[in-house]
């Protein structure tokens, strides 16, 4: 026979904690990316961003000012995308 027991003020701190972190990672998320940003998530050069996909019509980019913008989760989904289409 197997006994398990529980010690439910330790469980409640352990779940606590991991919703604390879940939500602290959700928090650093950003709205948009500068190029910064986008160089940094995607470990490439901007030249080689240019060369591949900067210029893709559907890329997501707004410019303001002389600053490129990228909306964080549009961006995320489509270089999910275009990764899965570039062959091998």
């Amino acid at each position: 026979m197997l006994s398990v027991s529980v010690d439910e003020k330790e469980a409640f701190q352990l779940v606590k904690s991991k919703i604390a972190e879940v939500l602290k990672e959700a928090d650093v998320e950003y709205v948009f990316w500068d190029a910064a940003e986008l160089k940094r998530r995607t470990c490439m050069s901007w030249n080689f961003i240019q060369e591949q996909f900067f210029y893709h019509p559907e890329f997501p980019k707004r410019k303001v000012g002389s600053k490129w913008y990228f909306p964080a989760r549009e961006t995320r989904e489509f270089l999910e995308n275009w990764l899965l289409e570039q062959s091998y």
